[in-house]
């Protein structure tokens, strides 16, 4: 009987493992990726319309994106995709304002994006390209003003 209580233990161990967890970040509530969803899909669809001449429509759908990101940007820690999502707005709008002639105004939103992402921790690629982007905005930006 003891050697069945010593053998148990070591059969027990040799069962399949559990199948792995999914990460689900807990910090963030239960709407975020619902809206984050949103969010990004007005961001393609607003950059299409901007694309393709119709300006009036891709303004509309950047109004329509301002809460919803300021929404997201809200919480105690917000998700890079997120960060990203409101990125895509801010830079959008720039691009619509700077082809308006709205220098000051467009570089004030690359401003943002420069400073979002210079200090976006831990600092990977696309942070990198999108501090660039912005920098690069910019400077288009001063050509025109100067």
């Amino acid at each position: 009987m003891r050697w069945l209580l010593a053998v148990i233990p070591l059969l027990a161990g040799c069962a399949s493992a559990p199948p792995p967890l999914r990460h689900v970040d807990t910090t963030l509530p239960s709407w975020y990726p619902q809206v984050l969803d949103q969010l990004t899909a007005l961001n393609g669809s607003a950059e299409d319309d901007f694309q393709h001449g119709r300006s009036d429509d891709a303004a509309a759908k950047i109004k329509d994106a301002q809460p919803i990101a300021a929404r997201l940007l809200g919480v105690p820690k917000p998700s890079l995709p997120a960060v990203e999502a409101a990125s895509d707005v801010d830079d959008l709008y720039g691009r619509m304002l700077l082809t308006s002639r709205n220098y000051g105004w467009a570089q004030m939103f690359f401003q943002k994006n420069r400073s979002r992402w210079k200090n976006w921790r831990p600092r990977t690629e696309e942070t990198e390209r999108r501090f660039k982007l912005a920098e690069s905005e910019i400077a288009e930006c001063d050509r025109h003003i100067n």
